[in-house]
């Protein structure tokens, strides 16, 4: 069929033509934004999920709701080694000089930026033109998140912010993608920050999203942290909803597609999101049309694999030290996990005390995650199937 009118375009983080199966998840943002604007409580929400599940998605599509209903709202990312303080700096920043402007604020949110200014100052980071143009925010105020202490200054910041968010009726919507690269520290920060607004009741709503380690890296940070948080879990779609991904976009062009080929689709994807998409787009570009049949879904298997391969899972796999290859492909070799540790170093013919460092690594690059005491498991939906490819070629 034509490949220009191929309504799949799998990607990182793009909005699939279909978002089915997250209505509930999308709603739950929708009355955490609105309750805010009531001037009630939200607790925060981190959704917790493998590679592909489409929680950058979800992040992206809160940030659209969180605009359409008047929020400010900031969205991060957090990549590996960056401190949280560098990347919250310049969104505070943003919202301050915002509410600055909004006379009822204007008090909390000028002190909030003579708080910033000393922050960034103290963590050594730009400090240029935080307060500029804003009269009254460049005015030096010692004693104000300045201790240099991440768990102290950055609550104090969240609050300021947070009154202001109230006097102007203007909540602050926080988002931040990949919150397990958070270091221990950071993590506890924004925890700490987050329990400070909430007793206060300010409206302040954050959402954040990471692989499944996120809720125990939580917990170990502030032990509160089970209490403070909602922690759904965004996993593969269900047989209805992944027909809803692959017909709706389909039929919206005019073509259709049998019940045959989305059972096949849907048993070789799992249900998992990114790999819906990927057997749509490919399924539709062989398709003669207009009609998607089980035989074109047959015909997709061999350039679906290859381009999965090349792209989705290559670039996670060279991420790793040959050091690091080995744990995985001795994992992969186990079959389908989760895979006990003390099986894995049997399988490399090492002590399990041994294979530490090794694991901490993978577990700190994203690509494995342990479900529980003793166990592993890849972060990456299919990476077992994936390693067993990769190493029969070699």
């Amino acid at each position: 069929m034509d490949p220009v009118q191929n309504p799949f375009a799998p990607s990182a983080g793009t909005r699939p033509p279909e978002l089915a199966g997250r209505a509930e998840i999308l709603d739950s943002a929708r009355i955490a934004c609105q309750r805010a604007l009531n001037g009630k409580h939200a607790r925060p929400m981190m959704l917790l999920g493998l590679r592909g599940t489409g929680k950058t998605v979800l992040l992206n599509e809160f940030k659209r709701i969180g605009e359409a209903e008047g929020l400010l709202v900031s969205r991060i990312e957090a990549p590996e080694e960056a401190s949280l303080a560098r990347l919250i700096v310049p969104e505070m920043r943003r919202v301050m000089r915002s509410l600055s402007g909004i006379e009822a604020a204007r008090h909390h949110a000028v002190r909030g930026l003579r708080g910033l200014r000393n922050f960034a100052s103290v963590f050594k980071i730009n400090a240029a033109g935080i307060g500029v143009g804003v009269e009254g925010a460049s005015d030096p105020e010692p004693g104000l998140a300045d201790s240099g202490d991440i768990l102290f200054d950055l609550p104090e910041l969240f609050e300021n912010l947070g009154h202001a968010t109230l006097s102007a009726n203007k909540p602050w919507l926080l988002l931040i993608d990949e919150v397990q690269y958070l270091n221990d520290e950071d993590l506890s920060a924004l925890i700490v920050s987050l329990h400070r607004v909430s007793q206060s009741a300010l409206p302040i709503v954050f959402a954040g999203a990471g692989l499944p380690q996120v809720a125990r890296l939580a917990g170990d940070a502030k032990s509160y942290a089970e209490r403070l948080f909602v922690y759904p879990t965004i996993g593969p779609l269900n047989k209805e909803a992944a027909r809803e991904a692959l017909e709706k976009p389909i039929v919206s062009e005019d073509a259709s597609i049998t019940e045959d080929a989305i059972a096949r689709i849907f048993d070789a994807t799992q249900g998992y999101p990114f790999f819906v998409q990927e057997w749509g787009y490919h399924a539709w570009d062989i398709a003669v049309g207009p009609k998607i049949t089980v035989e074109d879904v047959e015909a997709t298997h061999e350039p679906v694999v290859q381009s999965l391969d090349e792209g989705f899972f290559k670039v996670r796999m060279d991420r790793l030290t040959r050091a690091e290859t080995e744990f995985v492909s001795a994992m992969a070799d186990l079959g389908d996990g989760p895979y006990p540790i003390s099986d894995v170093a049997n399988a490399m013919n090492r002590k399990t005390q041994s294979l530490g460092p090794t694991r901490a690594s993978i577990i700190h690059k994203g690509m494995i995650y342990s479900p529980e005491h003793g166990r592993l498991e890849f972060t990456v939906p299919l990476f077992a199937e994936f390693m067993r490819r990769h190493m029969a070629k070699r």
